[in-house]
């Protein structure tokens, strides 16, 4: 499906902030997911400030979000990706990674990266794959504390 098959679904993806649904975010966040069981509201808060904020909509219901941390200029981290279960298997997660990547403010970036364990068909359409140089790659990976 295309931009024009979903606006006449009722479905909308915006970068506006002020249309988050801030609960519906954290509970799938701490509670849903499998990369941030725990994570406080405030990092939470903090996450979605500080990144450009993917909301998913049906008639103006939140129903997915994908965040993006980036400079504009060079890298791009792409993480929280999720559409809720009622909400899968109607295209939904390519439309939005479709509307990431055509960003106007996302354009000529040298490096986009993500992390899944399960999502990798998805986003291997979009020509993600396993790094390139990973011996060049470093991380330091401290586990959030769980409340």
């Amino acid at each position: 499906m295309n931009d024009e098959s979903f606006a006449k679904k009722g479905f909308t993806i915006s970068t506006d902030k002020d249309l988050l649904d801030f609960e519906m975010i954290y509970n799938y966040l701490s509670k849903e997911s499998y990369w941030s069981k725990g994570i406080t509201a405030d990092r939470v808060h903090n996450s979605i400030a500080n990144s450009i904020c993917f909301g998913v909509y049906n008639n103006g219901k939140q129903i997915g979000l994908a965040r993006v941390i980036t400079d504009k200029a060079t890298f791009a981290y792409l993480c929280d990706v999720f559409v809720l279960d009622s909400h899968r298997g109607l295209g939904l997660s390519k439309w939005l990674m479709q509307t990431i990547l055509g960003h106007p403010e996302l354009q000529g970036l040298r490096r986009w990266v993500l992390a899944t364990a399960d999502a990798h068909g998805l986003y291997k359409q979009f020509g993600f794959g396993p790094l390139a140089k990973p011996n060049n790659w470093m991380d330091i990976y401290t586990p959030f504390k769980t409340d």
